[in-house]
């Protein structure tokens, strides 16, 4: 694998942040974050905004319930047969009417490294009791975060916890640092010992002449470069249908990042019609 490849050393994700609405596409969220916890041995952090706190967890798919369909602990485990996998679970329940205060303020106390959102791109955000949460929990944190549109499969099996990750795409510019995306997916491979599969690096024309780092040297992953001529977003959007990508991981600088024109940031109308995850990495989220 890539191992002793390394743009940004010692950097690992050791807890994992999910609000969730509980309404329907959460649970995919759920499944890719639970997978995500385990292959990085993280502290998994479930946490719902209730105006009267009065949330039923039962509506919520159980992570004992889902590691015993996964086959990772026999049926019928006690509680402490999650420990045992590496990983610690949490499940919150915070009273308020903000979401988006909520999550932010947690987060301020209880750092995480990667946050995983639902997404219903009817608008590009989630609905969480009625307020639109996703983008502004994104942008508040400014943490890497993995968005998961709704009535996409993603790469996580529900049914056994398998992942289906052959093909990446990585939008790369001069600004912002394409560094920390590369960096990204390379833990995410070694993680999920994924044993093989394709990285495409897509430049916008005008292209650089360089790339700011050298191409991993793997025989199981292929890094390919691909140049298209258009409108960044249109362009990422393009290339991902091209390759059938099962993953987009961008770096970002927010409204005013890579290439962004005037409707938004580059990261968030491609949210809006991606057929796949798409994972935002803020520029120095993983040089900290």
């Amino acid at each position: 694998m890539m191992s002793n490849y390394r743009l940004f050393p010692n950097r690992r994700v050791e807890d994992i942040f999910l609000p969730s609405d509980f309404l329907e596409g959460s649970e995919t969220a759920f499944y890719h974050a639970l997978k995500l916890a385990l292959a990085s041995k993280s502290l998994l952090t479930v946490l719902h905004v209730d105006p009267d706190a009065s949330t039923n967890w039962q509506d919520f798919p159980g992570v004992r319930e889902t590691l015993e369909r996964w086959k990772l602990i026999p049926e019928g485990s006690p509680g402490n047969a999650i420990a045992k996998l590496g990983i610690d679970v949490r499940k919150i329940v915070a009273e308020g009417s903000d979401p988006v205060k909520a999550c932010v303020r947690f987060l301020e106390v209880h750092s995480a490294d990667l946050i995983v959102l639902s997404v219903h791109q009817r608008d590009g955000i989630m609905r969480w009791l009625g307020k639109s949460v996703a983008e502004p929990i994104a942008h508040a944190a400014k943490q890497m975060t993995l968005f998961i549109p709704k009535g996409v499969p993603g790469f996580v099996s529900s049914d056994d916890g398998s992942v289906t990750l052959k093909n990446i795409l990585i939008p790369v510019a001069t600004q912002p640092d394409p560094r920390p995306a590369v960096e990204a997916v390379l833990r995410l491979i070694e993680s999920l010992d994924l044993q093989g599969g394709t990285v495409t690096l897509l430049q916008v024309s005008p292209p650089n002449n360089e790339l700011p780092f050298d191409l991993p040297n793997d025989a199981a992953w292929k890094w390919n470069e691909l140049v298209l001529n258009g409108e960044p977003a249109e362009m990422i959007l393009q290339a991902a249908d091209q390759i059938n990508a099962d993953l987009i991981v961008m770096t970002s600088e927010g409204p005013h990042g890579f290439l962004d024109g005037l409707r938004g940031s580059t990261t968030e109308r491609v949210l809006r019609k991606a057929k796949c995850p798409v994972g935002s990495l803020p520029v120095g989220s993983l040089l900290g």
